[in-house]
């Protein structure tokens, strides 16, 4: 497909991509006192929220796990670190055309980057919230293993996957309103539907099949896998999920593709 090239590799657009990004990132923190400090500050204040609820109060302990609540609240972390992403990306999606109705009606703007622009503004906390992860892992476990290098690797698949949802949910969204509803009620089942507060090995066997079919799910269990257990991730199951995430973005690209020429009538 002609247009998959363009959609996943907009090199023409990088520079475009790059200041909506920084404008929305830096947008977000317009007019507080501490500005961007609280994109550090937040992630941090979290975890030691996690930290103190698990450890203190509930002195739950992790599934397998010998740390008590300390190793509960960054486990927990680990998940929400993932699921953020999709959230963020997905949550914002049904209205990325809505919210540009004036670049609707320029011919020249290439509407396919929003998604693109969405998120580079994720991936910046994402990436604050992964230093925040590896810091609190290094102290619980004294030390980092060299399987940590691999973060990058196993949060790549989301990449292509979430633009292809967001090119589907934000032109959806441009003809049916209500799916920016139906995408926030979605999300909040997706937390509970995926090994954020619980380990995948937790659930009898007989559902930890159908949990796997949730694509956070096995991403999650890879974050996991590579941060704090350790080990490297599972090579094979990386490569089937970064395949599904091409498919995913070359139906989602399509779609925008063939809708976009109703944009206009619409808004």
């Amino acid at each position: 497909m002609r247009d998959l090239g363009a959609f996943l590799f907009p090199r023409r657009h990088a520079l475009l991509i790059w200041q909506f990004a920084q404008r929305d990132v830096l947008a977000r923190y317009r007019g507080s006192t501490l500005g961007l400090t609280w994109a550090f500050a937040q992630p941090l204040l979290m975890l030691g929220v996690y930290t103190f609820v698990f450890h203190e109060v509930f002195k739950v302990r992790w599934h397998g796990g010998q740390g008590g609540g300390v190793e509960f609240a960054l486990q927990v972390y680990a998940g929400l670190v993932v699921y953020n992403i999709v959230a963020e990306c997905a949550g914002r999606a049904p209205r990325l055309v809505l919210d540009y109705p004036n670049l609707v009606k320029k011919v020249i703007f290439p509407l396919e980057i929003l998604p693109w622009t969405t998120l580079l503004a994720s991936a910046f906390h994402a990436a604050i919230n992964c230093l925040v992860l590896l810091a609190a892992a290094a102290l619980l476990r004294g030390s980092l293993t060299a399987s940590a290098l691999a973060l990058p690797l196993v949060l790549l698949p989301l990449v292509p996957a979430l633009l292809g949802i967001s090119w589907f949910l934000a032109a959806l969204g441009v003809f049916v309103r209500d799916v920016g509803q139906v995408v926030a009620l979605a999300l909040n089942l997706l937390l509970f539907l995926s090994p954020v507060f619980y380990p995948l090995s937790a659930l009898p066997e007989r559902w930890q099949g159908w949990l796997l079919l949730n694509p956070l799910a096995a991403v999650i269990e890879q974050v996991r896998r590579v941060v704090i257990e350790g080990a490297w991730p599972d090579w094979k199951l990386l490569a089937l999920q970064f395949a599904a995430g091409v498919i995913v973005a070359a139906l989602g690209a399509r779609w925008f593709a063939a809708t976009r020429k109703g944009f206009a009538d619409v808004l």
